[in-house]
């Protein structure tokens, strides 16, 4: 059970504070920095929840508080109880409890039942460092809230995390996104689970988004969403390296003698970099990495001992070749630009549909150079499946891109998501 104080510092308290500020209490910046505002923002919590008002987040505390990171509380029913009563002892509306319990019968509740009753407030933050604790966390409390949405496993990573999917929809048109195939890339899982919130809010309330019908695309469409594709590496850039993990020398010795991963680190936790792993000319990849002072495992473009070594590709291989994916997304950063080429096997379609999600997005169509032209996902898809794929990068500057850019590229993107899922 976590326990945060004046001067605790990290991703968590991060998280701590974004929550606190969603529900009322001003902890001062987000900055992961436990100071006297998160402190008195703490005590406020406490005193307005029957909680010993020390300022001091421990067992008894952080247990209240977790139920607003997740979205939604565990409500047993008492004699007497309505969900109109419910609702405005929660400030919350039925809807959203009828949809959190799809059984319930809104006229015959049952005390001693416990159902879930949702905030008013969203479950993903997008002004926080994004990490993979965080996404388990938005996992369940998405799932808690929208349970016709399928939350699974498509796989673990070196470290044993799990490769979370999520799939929106249930018609036959499939389409897959994915994110953070690079660890200085986080930004791109944040950007992917806001549209899953988003999207199944739509769903849940019979609403477009952009003109968009999302009844309509849930219908006719499986949208398949892998969020994080490279944990480990993610864990490193935002968390640094825990003095518990099993490769944690060679990590230091691959990282040019440095503790620090949080400015070069895109690799996974063997030091391969896993847009450069994929089974599409990587051999070319591999004959590259002299050129770019690549010698083995280290920060980024080590295409690992042989195509596909490393789990997390190999999960996302299988993955694909279990679906029949009508096209792809690969979200990267940075640069605002769409590629959409993979030499001769282009597909002919690629280019009216890349133009169209340039339309959209305001990013430019551009294609790759170098090492960057082999044995990516796209690359390995488009060979393999036939089929159009796509890399996105959002973002401009140098990565990790900084959250405050979020919302702009959420913009860029919304409808980006929205047409391939139909086009």
């Amino acid at each position: 059970m976590p326990n945060f104080k004046l001067g605790s510092r990290g991703s968590q308290v991060m998280q701590i504070q974004a929550t606190l500020k969603k529900i009322g209490y001003d902890p001062g910046p987000i900055d992961g920095i436990y100071g006297i505002q998160t402190e008195q923002a703490v005590r406020n919590f406490q005193r307005n929840n029957g909680l010993i008002q020390d300022g001091i987040i421990g067992p008894d505390t952080y247990r209240v508080l977790h139920s607003f990171i997740l979205g939604y509380d565990n409500y047993i029913i008492k004699p007497g109880d309505t969900l109109c009563g419910i609702s405005r002892k929660y400030g919350t509306q039925v809807y959203k409890i009828i949809t959190a319990n799809p059984l319930i019968e809104p006229l015959g509740l049952i005390p001693g039942n416990t159902i879930k009753v949702p905030y008013s407030t969203d479950v993903v933050d997008t002004n926080i460092y994004y990490t993979y604790d965080v996404l388990e966390t938005d996992l369940m409390g998405l799932k808690g809230r929208y349970p016709f949405i399928t939350v699974g496993s498509a796989g673990e990573s070196v470290l044993g995390r799990q490769l979370h999917y999520v799939r929106l929809g249930v018609g036959g048109n499939q389409v897959s996104y994915n994110g953070s195939h690079h660890a200085l890339e986080w930004i791109t899982t944040p950007l992917l689970m806001k549209f899953i919130e988003n999207f199944a809010r739509a769903y849940s309330e019979g609403e477009n988004i952009r003109g968009y019908n999302i009844g309509d695309i849930w219908s006719r469409s499986s949208i398949y969403i892998v969020p994080m594709v490279n944990p480990d590496g993610v864990d490193l850039v935002l968390n640094g390296l825990a003095r518990d993990n099993p490769y944690y020398y060679e990590l230091i010795r691959w990282n040019r003698g440095s503790a620090d991963f949080s400015r070069d680190w895109e690799a996974n936790n063997r030091g391969v970099d896993l847009n450069h792993n994929y089974n599409a000319n990587w051999q070319l990849s591999k004959e590259s990495e002299p050129s770019y002072g690549v010698y083995g495992p280290g920060p980024t473009r080590y295409s690992g001992p042989y195509a596909e070594s490393e789990p997390e590709t190999r999960t996302m291989v299988n993955f694909t070749n279990n679906h029949d994916f009508r096209l792809v997304l690969a979200y990267h950063s940075q640069g605002q630009v769409i590629y959409w080429q993979y030499n001769a096997l282009t597909p002919p379609e690629s280019r009216r549909i890349a133009e169209l999600f340039s339309e959209v997005s305001g990013y430019r169509l551009e294609e790759t150079t170098g090492i960057a032209s082999y044995s990516g996902y796209k690359d390995w898809f488009i060979q393999d499946h036939g089929k159009p794929g796509f890399t996105i990068e959002v973002g401009r500057g140098i990565n990790p891109l900084p959250i405050n850019q979020f919302d702009q590229i959420y913009n860029e993107n919304e409808e980006l998501l929205l047409l391939a899922s139909v086009i």
